[in-house]
């Protein structure tokens, strides 16, 4: 059985490099939209017009107001800032970066020997080879994938707000003996 291994190698790499779909997603501006991005049984976290959040699960969620779980408080569009969920981290990726790793690593080692050698007669050893170490590396990717946590998302921002609610300028005078000027600082 001859296998054309760089061949094989080319096709993997082009399958692994091909891009995956874009899931970043602008927040909505408008409670009418947030059965777009949300569902009753979520965990959100509120950030009120004050600056205070607050962690609850979705009881209800209409066209006008938001209804969380445990204080049975109901937010309308004026009383928040954005609201936040938290999204876990599929193992997909890791899964695929793991299998890509092994796999291209075997079969990286049965090109190098076959080039090497001369010896073409190996190549069933060496796709079984890829498939063991592209399993081992889909398992170890797997594993590192699940102890990455998830983060949050702005599924809802407020009209108005730029999300820099928490921006700081600072101008300070500094005057000391070898200088003079003004010290200026930008935190977020």
């Amino acid at each position: 059985m001859k296998t054309d291994a760089p061949a094989l190698i080319l096709m993997l790499a082009a399958a692994l490099a091909a891009p995956g779909p874009a899931l970043a997603q602008e927040p909505v501006r408008s409670f009418d939209q947030l059965n777009t991005r949300l569902k009753p049984g979520d965990t959100v976290y509120v950030t009120d017009a004050q600056g205070r959040e607050i962690k609850g699960r979705i009881l209800s969620l209409g066209t006008g107001a938001l209804a969380l779980e445990g204080g049975g408080r109901t937010y309308g569009p004026a009383d928040v800032a954005t609201i936040q969920v938290h999204r876990a981290d599929s193992l997909r990726n890791g899964a695929l970066i793991g299998l890509g790793i092994g796999s291209g690593l075997a079969l990286a080692g049965c090109l190098a020997a076959e080039l090497s050698e001369g010896d073409s007669e190996h190549a069933g050893w060496c796709v079984l080879g890829a498939a063991v170490y592209g399993g081992v590396g889909a398992s170890i990717g797997i594993g590192i994938d699940a102890l990455i946590p998830g983060k949050k998302i702005v599924a809802y921002r407020a009209p108005g707000s730029a999300g820099l609610s928490h921006a700081r300028l600072s101008v300070a005078p500094v005057v000391t003996p070898r200088a003079k000027g003004v010290a200026v600082s930008f935190a977020f």
